[in-house]
């Protein structure tokens, strides 16, 4: 989820003048963490796992005072300092996911998260040390990024940089952990003159400075939200105290207003509004999913008190989609536990449920 699709357009004469080595000291820090840039898989489709450990430094106050009301903005703003010289255009894709707590008999605090969108895609782990800010682990859709495999090219190596700021998902150094999930309603543009962020620098804000749960609701609070590509989304939070929230911006207020909402699992409809969403149905504004959301209840339920990471994986399973040339929000892309405790991230790719990749941050 990357909650938006960051397509990289790189010219031959900017790609070349941001990497390489005439550069020198103005690029050594990316140039550095395009060099890590590694595949971890080799699957026969070629959709594979990449990692990147991410060395540059970035301003996010600078990004988000640029004004990202507008998608173009935002990208112009983040490769003004990632990727200076180079161009890029926003296009949109959709998806859906899952995503629930488990915590096991020792109070050990999990999140599960499924990642679904139609069509296949390699995915990025992106490891991301800010320098004032938390370290974390996540992934991001590498078709978002316009390079489903970027070791081929220098174009890919600098599209992969912008991994950070396309991220769908991740926890950090205090366990606390995003994931971005779409929804069906209008798409949240706020404006009651508060700072404005959009989909993606929620998930970077959060990842980068919150501590808790609630401290990722204040963060959240304290900006006008713009929803991206003309999507609508919600963000499911979890922290190492298994304190899980789902917060979005209420449809049925004028004013969007931000709640956040206690809940265990949810999917792709309004946790704000659950008690009014029925399964295996559309729900107008309120989402659709529910289904997949019962499908996890009833396997944490079965394992109530004792959910440890192989129940997690099972309740994945439980809410994994098959791939539909005729359904956008089919197709699970990747499933991740991520451990809120002693954090690290463990996934694996379309379903290969044997064969999970494990990374501590």
């Amino acid at each position: 989820m990357k909650p938006r699709n960051i397509a990289i357009a790189c010219g031959v004469a900017g790609t070349a003048v941001g990497l390489a080595a005439a550069a020198g000291i103005v690029y050594r820090k990316q140039i550095k963490s395009a060099a890590s840039l590694k595949r971890l898989t080799d699957y026969a489709d070629g959709y594979d796992l990449y990692a990147i450990d991410v060395a540059y430094d970035y301003d996010l106050d600078r990004i988000i005072a640029a004004g990202v009301r507008d998608d173009q903005a935002y990208i112009d703003a983040v490769v003004t300092q990632v990727l200076p010289g180079v161009p890029a255009h926003v296009q949109a894709p959709q998806f859906a996911c899952s995503a629930f707590v488990a915590v096991n008999a020792k109070g050990r605090v999990r999140t599960g998260r499924n990642y679904d969108f139609k069509d296949d895609t390699s995915a990025l782990l992106v490891r991301n040390h800010p320098r004032d800010g938390y370290a974390s682990i996540g992934f991001a859709a590498l078709n978002n990024l316009g390079a489903n495999t970027p070791l081929d090219s220098v174009t890919g190596r600098a599209a992969a940089l912008m991994g950070p700021f396309a991220q769908l998902d991740g926890v950090n150094e205090c366990g606390v952990s995003i994931a971005v999930l779409t929804l069906d309603s209008k798409p949240c543009d706020q404006d009651t003159q508060r700072p404005v962020i959009n989909t993606s620098l929620a998930i970077r804000l959060v990842l980068d400075r919150a501590a808790t749960t609630q401290e990722a609701v204040d963060l959240l609070s304290a900006y006008d939200m713009h929803a991206m590509a003309g999507r609508d989304y919600h963000f499911f939070i979890n922290d190492a105290a298994g304190d899980a929230r789902v917060v979005e911006w209420d449809p049925r207020d004028p004013d969007r207003a931000c709640k956040a909402t206690p809940v265990r699992q949810v999917t792709n409809f309004y946790a704000c509004y659950g008690d009014e969403v029925l399964p295996n149905q559309k729900n107008g504004e309120l989402g659709h999913g529910k289904e997949r959301a019962v499908a996890i209840a009833d396997v944490l339920d079965a394992h109530a008190g004792a959910q440890d990471e192989a129940v997690a994986w099972k309740a994945l399973r439980a809410a994994a989609q098959e791939p539909n040339p005729e359904d956008i929000t089919s197709n699970t892309q990747w499933s991740v536990v991520f451990d809120n405790t002693e954090p690290a991230a463990a996934i694996t790719l379309r379903r290969h449920w044997g064969d999970v990749d494990a990374f501590a941050l």
